[in-house]
């Protein structure tokens, strides 16, 4: 609750509240609030990581002209929708691809496999055996240029702290991305890529290739060129 503004408190489910004069459920926040798209409170970053998890990943330096890049590519196996919102990491095989690109894996879990995946490509890092907490994955993104993420709470999560996100989508997506667009009105610094056909990941991965390649090579000009 410190690192969230306007929140006082936060308490796990079924841990005794301090004194209130109010109770709403979470959801009906914006009835109650009289929140609609047209007065959407969206000014991010309104969630910061602390200020030990910022000295923690301090020592995260960048090489010159080239993007930093977080990688999250399914969510929770027990998610009931997971089987649609996830994909594989061999599936995002032609974007590893790119140059002048460094991607960090924000994956929680890895499996053997995942692993063996991360060890063939060297632009890819994993920093998990450091990451304890949703805080290190905030602090960590401080230092990357952009993350691309399906939709967990990872998305979520950049989207809050105002770094630069691109949410990878199924065909019916969660309600909160709505249709037929390609930004967030919750978060300003999202981009959606949306499923055209359902199951069908691979246009979503051309798409997002080939857009980030393209800002990797503007970084990799010289200025003087």
């Amino acid at each position: 609750a410190s690192q969230l503004d306007t929140v006082a408190a936060v308490h796990a489910l079924g841990e005794a509240a301090d004194a209130y004069d109010f109770q709403c459920p979470f959801l009906s926040l914006p009835f109650a609030c009289n929140v609609s798209l047209d007065n959407l409170p969206n000014a991010v970053p309104y969630l910061r990581p602390s200020l030990q998890a910022i000295e923690k990943w301090s020592n995260t330096p960048a090489r010159d002209g080239v993007l930093r890049v977080g990688l999250v590519w399914r969510g929770n196996p027990e998610h009931d929708n997971d089987r649609n919102r996830s994909l594989s990491l061999a599936a995002l095989g032609p974007l590893l691809e790119s140059k002048n690109c460094e991607f960090v894996s924000l994956q929680w879990d890895l499996s053997e496999e995942e692993q063996r995946v991360i060890a063939a490509h060297p632009n890819m890092n994993n920093p998990r055996p450091k990451i304890a907490s949703f805080d290190d994955t905030a602090a960590l993104m401080a230092h990357l240029d952009l993350v691309i993420s399906v939709d967990t709470a990872v998305a979520h999560l950049a989207g809050a702290l105002g770094r630069n996100v691109w949410i990878l989508l199924p065909f019916a997506p969660d309600w909160r991305w709505m249709l037929d667009r390609a930004d967030s009105p919750w978060y300003p610094t999202a981009r959606i890529f949306r499923q055209s056909q359902r199951g069908q990941w691979n246009p979503v991965v051309e798409e997002v290739t080939s857009l980030l390649r393209k800002i990797c090579e503007s970084r990799a000009t010289p200025a003087n060129a």
